[in-house]
């Protein structure tokens, strides 16, 4: 089982493949994704990865928080969240997660919490059918009607879908495809609605009840660290830097026959005689 990723969402496109065949994706983004902490099973019970979104300013992040995350070495994060992975499925504490985690054409899990509607009528939240619109009904055209019996059992059975606060839940939405993925911005494309409010935070998981596709990265998707230079190449363009800012220096060179304070002029002294 691998690790998920925490992306934030953006909003919703339409992209056009190669046949002509217009899908609708929605836009998730990855922000500095990276490993802060390891929960392992002889310590905490559980294999699990502690994963960071984004980065947050110091002075919002507690002193608790900031020793834990001294102790990874790692910059303050927006969000904390928790993927439970397998025994061979760890990442080092550190690494950054790239949008290439995912493949195209794999089906993925989307968790987040919906768009909270308030307080919403038996209509609107469980899709019944209302009243008549005449014959003997009045002013309750959109009500609920009979919720229970009579005097057996005298009483209305808990779950019973009534009126209520409606949305701002967590929901999952399974089995939405990956159409494209985009690393150097670190877009995700699923295909799709997914849960939850532009800017709100998404929870991409392997889907549960599908097969694993092939070419998919284990343990995880990372980005890879550039290369460094030679040698030669870090002493040349030290040297131009260090050009450059010789070249830029606004003092001037003095010249051998200016005059000193400390040494007055020939012009001085005749004036004196």
């Amino acid at each position: 089982m691998r690790t998920g990723l925490l992306a934030r969402k953006v909003g919703m496109t339409r992209v056009f493949r190669e046949k002509g065949e217009n899908v609708p994706v929605t836009v998730l983004q990855i922000d500095d994704l990276r490993v802060v902490a390891h929960k392992t099973d002889e310590k905490d019970g559980y294999n699990a990865l502690q994963v960071g979104f984004g980065k947050a300013k110091v002075k919002n992040v507690s002193k608790a928080m900031r020793g834990h995350y001294a102790k990874s070495k790692i910059e303050p994060k927006q969000r904390l969240v928790e993927f439970r992975i397998s025994d061979d499925n760890f990442v080092d504490i550190g690494a950054e997660f790239s949008a290439n985690h995912f493949v195209d054409g794999q089906y993925v899990d989307c968790c987040g919490t919906s768009i909270g509607k308030g307080f919403a009528g038996g209509m609107k939240r469980h899709g019944f059918a209302g009243l008549r619109a005449s014959h003997g009904v009045s002013i309750s055209h959109r009500s609920l009607g009979s919720t229970g019996q009579c005097q057996d059992p005298g009483r209305v059975f808990k779950g019973k879908k009534m009126a209520g606060q409606m949305g701002a839940t967590r929901v999952t939405t399974q089995n939405l495809e990956i159409v494209s993925t985009d690393d150097a911005r670190g877009l995700i494309l699923v295909k799709g609605a997914v849960p939850g409010s532009k800017g709100g935070y998404v929870r991409i998981t392997d889907a549960v009840k599908k097969a694993m596709v092939e070419g998919l990265p284990f343990p995880a998707g990372l980005k890879t660290v550039d290369a460094p230079q030679d040698a030669a190449a870090a002493d040349e363009s030290v040297e131009a830097a260090t050009d450059a800012v010789v070249d830029a220096s606004p003092a001037e060179h003095v010249s051998e026959e200016a005059p000193t304070a400390d040494a007055p002029s020939e012009d001085a002294e005749e004036k004196k005689e």
